[in-house]
């Protein structure tokens, strides 16, 4: 009962499948088995497994993997992130098929070769002096997940119906865990994917602007979001820069970012005033349900060497003089998107070879743990001496010093410097 409880604090702290099989296994060494392994079907992982256990051979994922004290048996176990096929006749084929305990308190010679992935590990789990054998399955809500495989080499108790009975409870709350996890990461994954797919490629070709971009989404215990920026030709070699966010995270943030980067590439076509652009969005963002963003829309106009920029309750873009500090420009903010009946204005900013505009996310900055005002210091501190950088550089630059693990919120990021225009 004090292992349960201890589990049951330990297991599934976090939506991420290898650290709940990872917290699985390490819960049961040493007071339970020497060696823990915690082995998942990949097709549950794909979230492809709809029917029922088989008959047949099963390929299996390596996902957790403890010991006690270092040991041969470890270099007999699939080591974390191997795919290995067990044929039907190997012992945790036969737990995930029947969806029972296996449970081998004294193992001999025959029994080795049906435990082991092959002749050589067979032979490893011998010199280890493995001596007794239990698998428990993973089950969730009637769906078979994989096993939890357990042995003793240096604890010289065998295992028994106590322990068969004790290990499948802790399987029972792990897999629950487990499987929260699998359907996260698959909604995750698939939110990632559509917000990257909807994210653009830059133009092969820009007057007078030299371009980097990076989007980076929210660490794995987070939903991704809606953030996104945009490159934007226009006509007399203009160009629109665009950075946005969506409030909100998952698929549905995504797929009105989507809607939003759409309307505002057609906006942009129309060499309509950044603030006319912000009016229009406005509108349409006050039709869909439940939603604001931050936009921050800007079109720079390589002939005049000068910037319009337009901002709807977004972060304020930094500009870097080569051989001058870094400002954040002092822009009217006008509030978000889908709020409605907002007046916004456009703010001019000459800009000359050499200088950098920076648009990013609010994700790029905030944090739950430091005031907005000393992470914007911080973000402009780090811009200082960028100019003499590659703008690729810059970016990776910020991303690496600014973002934290487990940050929360997604971050779009464009970082823009001027060239020289031919006459």
């Amino acid at each position: 009962l004090a292992l349960i409880a201890d589990a049951s604090a330990l297991i599934g702290t976090v939506l991420d499948v290898d650290q709940t099989a990872r917290e699985l296994a390490e819960a049961t060494v040493p007071e339970l088995a020497d060696i823990a392994a915690v082995d998942v079907l990949d097709t549950v992982l794909a979230c492809h497994r709809t029917t029922g256990p088989g008959s047949g051979p099963e390929l299996f994922r390596a996902l957790a993997l403890a010991t006690a004290y270092p040991t041969e048996a470890a270099r007999a176990a699939d080591q974390v992130g191997d795919l290995a096929t067990y044929a039907a006749d190997r012992l945790v084929t036969q737990c995930v098929h029947t969806c029972k305990p296996v449970l081998v308190p004294r193992v001999n010679d025959r029994d080795l070769p049906r435990i082991a992935r092959d002749p050589e590990a067979a032979a490893l789990l011998a010199r280890a002096g493995v001596h007794s054998y239990l698998a428990v399955p993973l089950i969730a809500r009637g769906i078979m997940l994989g096993a939890l495989d357990l042995k003793r080499a240096r604890n010289p108790l065998p295992f028994d119906q106590d322990d068969a009975v004790l290990a499948g409870e802790l399987a029972s709350r792990a897999a629950v865990s487990i499987d929260n996890a699998r359907w996260y990461q698959s909604v995750r994954n698939t939110a990632v994917t559509l917000q990257r797919s909807l994210l653009p490629e830059h133009p092969p070709y820009l007057v007078g602007l030299e371009i980097a971009s990076r989007y980076q989404p929210a660490q794995a215990t987070s939903e991704v979001g809606g953030d996104w920026f945009d490159i934007i030709p226009l006509s007399g070699d203009k160009t629109a820069l665009v950075v946005g966010d969506v409030m909100g995270s998952g698929i549905d943030a995504a797929a009105t970012m989507g809607r939003l980067r759409t309307a505002t590439c057609t906006l942009a076509e129309l060499d309509f005033d950044p603030a006319q652009v912000l009016q229009h969005l406005d509108r349409i963002t006050s039709g869909l349900e439940h939603y604001i963003a931050t936009c921050l829309y800007a079109v720079y106009d390589p002939h005049r060497a000068e910037c319009h920029i337009a901002n709807a309750g977004h972060m304020p873009p930094v500009l870097i003089h080569p051989g001058r500090p870094p400002e954040l420009l002092d822009l009217r903010p006008g509030a978000p998107l889908g709020v409605g009946s907002v007046t916004f204005h456009s703010t001019t900013v000459d800009l000359h070879p050499g200088d950098d505009l920076v648009l990013y996310t609010d994700g790029l900055v905030e944090t739950r743990r430091h005031p907005i005002d000393d992470r914007l210091h911080a973000l402009v501190d780090l811009l200082d001496g960028s100019d003499c950088r590659p703008v690729g550089e810059t970016c990776d630059l910020l991303l690496h010093a600014l973002r934290e693990p487990g940050d929360h919120d997604d971050v779009a990021l464009l970082i823009a410097r001027i060239l020289p225009t031919r006459p």
